[in-house]
């Protein structure tokens, strides 16, 4: 029982970062923009909002306010994403540049970004944090039989924002305005620009979301994996990708999508629990574990990826005058 509690916590802790990620990958597609970027805008999130915990921890600021201190470098980690998104919407809704290759581009400037600003100002390629966010158990609810083992012991603040993103999420693109606008300039921006709606308006705003879960989903996947960062996510930007296609680009089916590759994502950290994987005589067997997400990733997007159904508008520029 000890194992089947440690790895669905484990779960836990690769589901969320995917899950704020493809979420933000879904506004921005909603919109009409492919965000390739969102790797690179993870690295961004979490390097600064890493950064600045480094920088109070050293100062000794809120040491006794741990959970504070999370929540403001998560702050940074938003607005660092939406700065860094920014570049993709200017290229891509103003200057109507190719959105593949913009994207591709901030991913290969930001992991070299953050080594050169780490190198810099600390002359260290890994900046390192003290690792005190954990909760290690919510008052009550934390005695609730089986779901209090999983969800309120030895877990993180980014946990309950994540849930909370799904809920928002759900009702933004279900129940408002703005997500029904969203999803119409997606699917047909002329026929949204023909009742008043500013396509141009909404395709940053959909970006500028997508940037802002990026950021703070880097940061959800450092602080519960790592002492560190050295300006790599594992390519969890891309897992996050796949998990949005394979979620169907709505956020339910998203939340199911991040639980099966976070899944995966967490046995391959957490296979030497289980006595019966052990006993296999397997040479290599940490690095074949550590490939089964990515063999699970590419299995599941070959059975289902032809059913896919992108909104219709999706990668291609907006030209107010065309029809």
């Amino acid at each position: 029982m000890d194992s089947l509690y440690f790895i669905l916590q484990q779960t836990l802790y690769f589901v969320i970062p995917l899950l704020i990620v493809a979420l933000g990958g879904m506004f921005s597609e909603k919109s009409g923009i492919i965000n390739i970027a969102l790797e690179g805008i993870m690295i961004i999130g979490a390097f600064f909002g890493i950064l600045f915990i480094n920088s109070m921890q050293q100062s000794g600021a809120l040491a006794s306010s741990p959970q504070l201190l999370l929540i403001l470098g998560a702050l940074v980690a938003v607005i660092s994403g939406i700065i860094y998104s920014a570049l993709l919407a200017f290229a891509s809704i103003n200057m109507k540049a190719d959105q593949t290759i913009g994207g591709t581009a901030l991913n290969l400037l930001a992991a070299s970004l953050v080594i050169f600003i780490a190198r810099t100002m600390n002359n260290v390629k890994q900046i390192y944090f003290s690792q005190v966010f954990q909760i290690k158990k919510v008052p009550i609810l934390g005695d609730i039989p089986f779901i209090g083992d999983i969800l309120f012991k030895n877990t993180f603040l980014t946990t309950y924002i994540g849930i909370l993103i799904l809920i928002v999420s759900v009702i933004i693109l279900k129940k408002t305005r703005f997500g029904l606008r969203l999803s119409a300039c997606g699917e047909h921006p002329h026929a949204a620009q023909s009742v008043g709606i500013n396509v141009y308006k909404m395709r940053w705003s959909g970006v500028l979301i997508s940037g802002a879960l990026g950021g703070m989903g880097g940061l959800a996947y450092v602080i519960p994996s790592m002492i560190s960062f050295g300006g790599s996510v594992s390519g969890y930007g891309f897992l996050a990708l796949a998990v949005m296609i394979f979620g169907q680009w709505k956020p339910l089916r998203i939340f199911f999508a991040a639980l099966f590759f976070g899944f995966f994502s967490a046995l391959s950290v957490t296979y030497f629990k289980f006595d019966f994987i052990n006993n296999i005589n397997l040479a290599n067997k940490s690095d074949i574990f550590k490939m089964v997400p990515y063999f699970a990733t590419m299995i599941a997007l070959a059975f289902t990826s032809k059913k896919s159904r992108a909104p219709k508008a999706e990668g291609i520029p907006f030209d107010p005058g065309a029809r």
